[in-house]
This record gives structure tokens, sequence and C-alpha cells, in this order.
């Protein structure tokens, strides 16, 4: 039984430092305790390109070089944007125990016999596990793998197809080294179709390079994936073994509504498939409160009981009268009183949006009044009118008197009340009737 240790997605850089290398170093101490056979990085140690002189890279290297201490190490190139192509080489130079392998191209390993070294296969050489590494490709390297691409297809189609053509031809050698009891694995950086990011998002596009039906196709006992934030796996029987594909996650947690815990995986393999063991990293803890409206301050401190250590990001809407009455400092202070390690506050502002009615420069007031009506799906627009004739017409004394007088009436309803004529109805009765 072959114990391999499989970290993804590192992603050390100044902003994430704390993090990956708190994770990373208790995964690598724990890896060490395991006594694993040999330990493999699947592409994404670095956030982005770094100079040499950096302590995050002197960091990163000092963490690789406590695990070739004991046992050798291999190196999946990862995406270029957060791996640039050479990088890796140069944690290769780093003085250890055991070597540091790079591989930053289609090839196929060998863990020799003796567990000393990851090595390009050789001919007639015995192995204790073999890699195949698929890292990731830039165009030109997809080109190389077919004699004609066709000028006619997607590129990202011709990329899955020749993706697949490849794993499939690996089939053959995996069946013939399971035949003399030595296990196999593939080695990628990609996206599985159908796989499921970090915030719960399927990843369905057409551009996803790698499916299960292939992965499984290449017969490996074990196919060790990166690229993807989230831990998930898929095991399958079908072809006379238990064969997992598996991706571990990212080492750490680096942004905020990251969901479920993060792992660096433990694998054992032998000729008759692979097993995994989820091992949980210190990761941080982050949480997410929302308002719709100004943060409630009270609410605040009933919620922030129970976050004591953990990483906060509060979120608010609020329309542009409330705007003023958010009180930042405030906010802050309540988390910090509770405990909270660290705290983001994101507003969000709300526009009013005003509708102007055609005609409205144009018209009358009472058009006016009619005109706003039928824009705002306002009811009784023939009442307000009447109302608003009342207001530009009639002495505002009337108008006080009248609207005492319907008080007066709807207090004392025993009063008489004068005798009118039907046919006559001055702006009295009017104000009287609508008031």
């Amino acid at each position: 039984m072959i114990k391999v240790a499989h970290f993804s997605d590192l992603h050390y850089g100044p902003k994430n430092l704390k993090e990956a290398d708190r994770c990373f170093e208790a995964a690598v101490t724990q890896a060490i305790l395991e006594g694993v056979d040999c330990a493999i990085i699947t592409g994404d140690s670095t956030d982005h390109a770094l100079e040499a002189h950096q302590p995050v890279v002197r960091a990163l290297a000092r963490q690789v070089q406590r695990l070739a201490s004991n046992c050798p190490v291999l190196l999946l190139q990862g995406t270029f944007s957060h791996e640039p192509p050479g990088f890796l080489r140069t944690l290769a130079m780093v003085g250890s125990k055991y070597p540091i392998t790079v591989a930053d191209g289609i090839d196929c390993f060998g863990l020799s016999a003796d567990g000393t070294v990851i090595e390009q296969m050789q001919p007639g050489e015995r192995y204790k596990i073999v890699f195949h590494t698929l890292p990731t490709l830039n165009k030109a390297a997809l080109a190389a793998l077919s004699e004609s691409m066709d000028s006619g297809t997607a590129v990202h189609t011709q990329a899955r197809f020749l993706i697949s053509e490849l794993l499939q031809s690996w089939s053959q050698l995996n069946c013939q080294l399971r035949a003399k009891g030595i296990p196999s694995m593939v080695l990628s950086h990609g996206t599985v179709f159908n796989s499921v990011s970090e915030h719960g998002v399927p990843m369905s596009g057409t551009d996803h390079e790698l499916d299960l039906g292939s992965l499984f196709a290449s017969q490996a006992s074990g196919v060790a994936l990166g690229h993807i934030h989230k831990q998930q796996d898929w095991v399958d029987t079908g072809n006379g073994h238990r064969q997992v594909v598996a991706y571990p996650g990212s080492i750490g947690r680096f942004h905020h509504g990251e969901l479920g815990e993060k792992h660096w995986l433990l694998w054992s393999l032998d000729a008759e498939g692979a097993e995994i063991e989820k091992c949980p990293t210190p990761a941080r803890r982050t949480v997410d409160l929302v308002f719709e409206g100004v943060p409630d301050l009270e609410k605040l401190r009933e919620l922030s009981a129970g976050l004591k250590g953990a990483d906060v990001r509060l979120r608010y809407e609020v329309d542009e009268e409330s705007r003023q009455k958010v009180d930042r400092a405030a906010i802050r202070a309540v988390l910090e009183e509770a405990g909270v390690k660290d705290v983001q506050i994101e507003g969000k502002t709300l526009i009013v949006q005003r509708q102007r009615a055609p005609g409205i420069s144009t018209a009358s007031l009472e058009e006016k009044m009619e005109l706003w009506c039928a824009a705002t799906n306002t009811p009784n627009a023939y009442e307000l009118q009447q109302r608003l004739s009342i207001l530009l017409n009639s002495d505002p004394v009337a108008i006080a008197k009248t609207v005492l007088d319907q008080l007066e009436k709807e207090n004392n309803p025993q009063k008489s009340e004068p005798v009118s004529n039907e046919n006559s109805e001055t702006s009295e009765d009017l104000m009287a009737e609508l008031f």
C-alpha cells in the first residue's frame, strides 16, 4: 500500500500569506507524521507572479523543503496567471534530503523502487507507483497533441477531445502496471464538467476540459486534481478495481462565502484501487452578516455573540436618503468588542429611480396630477384632482373650517345638520364630502 500526500491550490501571496502558510504548515506536519511515501502538489502554489526575493517565496520554499526532507515531492504546473511558467523550477533548486521534481508538461513519472526519487519513467525500471501528468496546457501544447487541428472547430471542443484521447491512451499501460501490482495516478490541473465551485456554483460551461468518463477511462487507480477550491470526489468500480477522482480543494479559506471545510488528501493506493482520507486544515472561519436597510446595532450585538475569532463580512443595502445614517465606526466597534478577528464592511446604495411622464412639462397642474397618477398607477385620480381644485380655488380658512366641521360631525353624530338644496352643490359641500 502506497501512501501519497496530496495538496493543491496553496495560493501563496502577500495577501494570503498568513492563511496559506498556517494551513500548509499544519498539513505538512501531519503528512510527515503519517509517514507518506511521497507528496504531490497539483498546481497553483502561488496566487500570482512573485519575485524570488519576496518573503512569501521564502515561506513557500521553507514548507516545500520541510516536505522534501521527509519524502520525494512532485510539483505540477498550475494556471499560468497564478503560477507563471518556470517558477516551480526555482522551488526544485531548494536543497533537501529528497529531490523535488517538476512536471510542467505531459509526461510519465515513477517513484523509484527504493522510494528515494520521483523520476521520468525509464524502460525496464521498476517503480512503486507511476504518475501521468497533465498540467495546465497552452494552445501550442494542445496543438502539439494532434497532427492536424481542425480550424473550423472551437478550441475548447478540440481541447476536450484531445485530452480525452490522451487519457484513454494511458489505459493500456495502467492495466499492465496493475497486472504487475503497481498502482498508477493521473495528476491534472483543470475543471471537471459539473464539479462545484467553493461558492456552490456548478461548473457547467462549454470550456471545461475534463469529464469523469474520460478520467475513469484512463484506468488509473487515482486521479489527483487541482484548480477547484472545494473538496469533492467521485468513485467508480466498474473497471474491476476501485477508481477515485478527487480534488482536495484549496489549502485555506481565501475568500468570504466559501463552503465547507478545507482539506489535504491522504491517498492509499495499491493494484486493487485507491482510498482517500480527508484531512482538515486550520482554515479561518468566515461569516457573512446581511442587513436590508441601516444595520441595527442591537441586532448586530445579538448576532455577534458567537463570532469570537471569526472573520466577518457585513453587507447592507440602503437608499440614498439613509446613507448618512450608517455608522461604520460603531459597527466596527461592536464586532471588535465581540472578539471578531477581521471586519469587512460592504455597503450598497440603492439609487432612487424617478419616472418622468410624457408631456408633463406642457400640462396644467390638474393635468400633471392626472399624468402622475397614470405613471405611478395611483387609484382615485379624479378624487385627487377635485381636492387639488379645492386647494387652488378655495380660501384656506374655509377649507380648515370645513375640515373641523366634518370632524365635529364625526365626533357628534346626533347633532342636527342644516337642510340644503340637493341640486346646488357649493364648494363647501364638495369639501365636506371629500374631507
